[in-house]
């Protein structure tokens, strides 16, 4: 896989619009105040970053956008993520190992 520009920038701005999505949700659910308005709003804008990159990216014909394959993107984005997050627990824990043993 070739990441362009627009596959960069498609992943950056889903992962922060699900990011301050969930951030929101945790704001509303266990804030208090003022942080349950805040997590409220940034619910909602993140859920809207998400969705309408998601239109355009995916479901449009709008032409920067139609060239992302984003079903392939999101796949090969968390099967990378995946490795990444195998090999370095592998190299941390055999850190962990040698430093507990001597």
């Amino acid at each position: 896989m070739s990441l362009d520009i627009w596959d960069f920038l498609t992943l950056v701005i889903l992962v922060f619009g699900i990011v301050m999505a969930i951030t929101g949700v945790f704001s509303v659910g266990f804030g208090a105040g003022k942080s349950k308005k805040y997590g409220a709003v940034l619910l909602v804008v993140g859920a809207i970053i998400a969705v309408v990159w998601i239109y355009l990216a995916g479901f449009s014909d709008i032409e920067p956008f139609c060239d992302v394959g984003l079903s392939t993107l999101l796949v090969d984005a968390v099967m990378y993520l995946i490795a990444i997050l195998i090999g370095a627990i592998a190299a941390a824990g055999i850190f962990l190992v040698m430093v507990l043993k001597t």
